[in-house]
């Protein structure tokens, strides 16, 4: 174990736990009892730490997120009763550079983790159900190979040797067998698990929304359908932020949220201006107001993931007579 332990905790103090998670360890610090301890991640070192967490009144856990490396943790914290909130680690790295951290360490990330629980009060929420996370890593996987497809194509329009490019089109055919075989294999998950084949099936009824976009949505929005539009837009990065000092209105834009989301909703948006009735109609009218193309199309995007999360709200199917939800 590392850290300074302090004297026997008085289980009636109300603490915030901070847990910086690497591959190998969880390092734990209880605020605000001052104490620091190290943990294996995996199922014995949890044991220990619910052990050693059993005698206090811990209000809230803080985790940083770290890829996958902070779900078993905590999903084995929610399931023993904590509540548990992940955060992200730009987040709570800014957060410990505005009280003035600038070191960084194991334990004082816990620290500060702690700290931002006492102070910010982030929500805690259930960890997504395992299907969903196979669903987002073979997405993600999916994505990437997709990327590398997209930079082999440039390159075979660069290439001008006969053999460099027969080995480059041998590599996109491989990456493109991995690609088809990803999808059939998500789409196979999916429609398995009742839950997601029902939003699947929602997403894909509106006009524009593909098999790629509604993957992604499913992928990157495990809490679409629970949120209001305002949450919902800033889930993706697509709420105008204001920009604005003294006499000054500075132009709202469009930052932060969740790429691999907004990526798939750009797609949608691009299809439906064009085959979707009313989302074209919408964007016709903006440009038509003087709206620049792409701010009318983010406008769009806004709209479109709106909908989709009021429908799956609602439980159901998009239909032409219904009128698009507001943006």
């Amino acid at each position: 174990m590392q850290g300074k332990v302090s004297p026997e905790p008085n289980a009636q103090v109300r603490v915030y736990v901070g847990i910086d998670t690497c591959k190998a360890w969880l390092d734990v610090y209880v605020h605000p009892i001052g104490l620091a301890f190290r943990v294996p991640n995996a199922r014995e070192g949890l044991t220990e730490l619910k052990r050693r967490l059993a005698d206090l009144a811990v209000v809230l856990v803080v985790v940083e997120a770290t890829g996958k490396l902070h779900r078993e943790a905590q999903r084995n914290l929610t399931d023993s009763g904590y509540a548990v909130a992940v955060v992200n680690p730009l987040r709570s790295r800014l957060f410990a550079e505005a009280l003035g951290q600038l070191a960084k360490t194991d334990t004082v990330d816990a620290r500060m983790l702690a700290l931002m629980g006492v102070m910010l009060e982030p929500k805690a929420k259930p960890p997504v159900p395992e299907t969903v996370e196979t669903v987002q890593e073979l997405a993600r996987g999916r994505d990437a190979f997709v990327r590398e497809r997209t930079a082999l194509i440039n390159q075979l329009g660069e290439a001008r040797t006969t053999f460099l490019k027969q080995q480059i089109r041998r590599q996109i055919r491989t990456i493109e067998a991995a690609i088809e075989r990803l999808q059939k294999e998500v789409m196979r998950i999916v429609k398995a698990d009742p839950g997601l084949a029902r939003r699947y099936d929602i997403l894909r009824s509106i006009k524009g929304v593909g098999i790629v976009t509604a993957v992604a949505i499913l992928a990157n929005f495990p809490e679409i359908g629970t949120c209001n539009a305002k949450q919902t837009a800033m889930l993706v990065g697509l709420a105008p932020i204001a920009d604005d000092s003294g006499d000054r209105t500075g132009s709202r834009s469009i930052r932060g949220g969740r790429a691999g989301l907004r990526t798939g909703i750009y797609m949608a948006a691009v299809a439906a201006v064009k085959s979707n009735p009313a989302l074209k109609a919408f964007y016709d009218r903006l440009v038509a107001a003087g709206k620049l193309p792409k701010v009318a199309l983010t406008a769009v995007m806004r709209k479109l993931i709106v909908l989709a999360n009021t429908l799956i709200r609602q439980d159901r199917l998009w239909q032409p007579k219904h009128t698009p939800a507001r943006a």
